[in-house]
């Protein structure tokens, strides 16, 4: 019997905007990774107290991910970015 490759399952977690300002942009990427992956919302933004489920189906299978929270233009917050194992994460939540 032949064993076949390992498959990367995808990564899922709840996504939830605790601050008071619209969240525009989510990108991640592994860390190591020296640019940015594409905006995970797309054309869509997360209002403040909504959460979303985000699935990364990006083939990988690695668990750290950078990750990079952009907000609207007219918001007093700076672009946040942070690092998690996101095969143990199942829910985070983004803070001022």
């Amino acid at each position: 019997m032949l064993a076949g490759p390992a498959l990367a399952e995808d990564l899922v977690f709840q996504l939830k905007n605790g601050t008071n300002s619209v969240l525009t942009r989510f990108y991640t990427s592994p860390v190591g990774v020296d640019k940015w992956e594409d905006d995970v919302f797309g054309e869509q933004v997360l209002n403040p107290g909504e959460t979303i489920e985000i699935t990364i189906a990006d083939g990988r299978d690695v668990c750290n991910y950078d990750m990079r929270f952009e907000f609207t233009e007219d918001s007093d917050l700076d672009t946040t970015t942070d690092k998690q194992n996101l095969c143990e994460l199942g829910e985070y939540t983004i803070h001022e």
